[in-house]
């Protein structure tokens, strides 16, 4: 690769890397259509390396979150292995199903995610619970709001259908399992959007390296781009964990939201054919 390139790629790395963490999304999603569409580089090569940046984000901002205490650990574990499953049954279906069909009713999901984010007020009062929920509800220091954030976990079953079903997205479509489960754990679950983002954070590396050792396996992954694009989106997820503590949760929703929205249009143009492919 040429210098401007490099530069090019480190550029479009580093601020998916900002986002991504942020957001909880790592970067994914940012990567392959502006590595594709912007730069002109070869799809498969992309997946590949910003399968490895996902990684790159999810270790970079993890440490961050955990540090800050705005994981929910308990959670993404109970979480992680739906999206793992799902993830492997989508890589299968995508084999058989129509993925432009499939593309359009996604981005009609998170059409309404995001309205229904915006819609629905934030939950962090705590009402103490008991069993299993109470062994899942969390608690963290809110920097900006200078206070102590309790919540209870709540619509477990929900919430793990939901990721099941974010890692079908990730597996059929190749973005990342994020956008699903942020939106889930925080409208549905109760869980503040910060906790979420982070929590999100803290799980997507590992959805992101079972596909990644499916790519390397088979020789799809470009070792020089991958190293680029993993320093670019780990810098940028060093950067996302300040932001985030920073920044309101009602501020992070509406940002999130405006996101999924633009996601969907992404979707939508991809599956009608006027740009390539996510």
């Amino acid at each position: 690769m040429d210098i401007a390139l490099t530069l090019g790629i480190l550029i479009v790395a580093l601020i998916a890397g900002i986002i991504g963490s942020m957001f909880g999304l790592g970067g994914g999603i940012i990567i392959v259509p502006a590595l594709t569409l912007a730069l002109g580089l070869d799809m498969k090569d992309v997946i590949g390396a910003s399968l490895i940046g996902v990684i790159a984000s999810s270790t970079g901002a993890a440490t961050r979150y955990v540090e800050e205490g705005l994981v929910n650990i308990r959670l993404g574990m109970m979480l992680e292995p739906a999206t793992t499953l799902g993830s492997v049954v989508g890589a299968f279906l995508a084999i058989y199903l129509e993925q432009d069909i499939l593309a359009l009713a996604f981005a009609a999901v998170l059409v309404y995610s995001a309205y229904y984010m915006n819609k629905q007020p934030e939950v962090t009062v705590h009402q103490p619970g008991g069993g299993f929920y109470e062994y899942l509800a969390g608690c963290y220091i809110d920097r900006q709001a200078n206070e102590e954030i309790h919540y209870d976990v709540r619509n477990l079953p929900r919430g793990l259908l939901a990721s099941f079903a974010a890692g079908n997205m990730s597996g059929m479509l190749g973005v990342g399992g994020g956008i699903i489960k942020v939106p889930t754990m925080n409208v549905w679950m109760g869980v503040p959007m910060k906790a979420a983002a982070a929590t999100s954070n803290f799980t997507i590396g590992v959805t992101a390296l079972a596909g990644a050792a499916v790519l390397f396996a088979n020789g799809m992954i470009a070792p020089v781009l991958a190293a680029t694009v993993a320093l670019g989106v780990f810098a940028g997820a060093m950067v996302g964990p300040h932001l985030t503590k920073r920044t309101a949760g009602a501020v992070l929703r509406r940002c999130f939201s405006i996101i999924l929205i633009i996601i969907a249009a992404l979707m939508a143009l991809q599956a009608l054919g006027i740009i390539g492919g996510l």
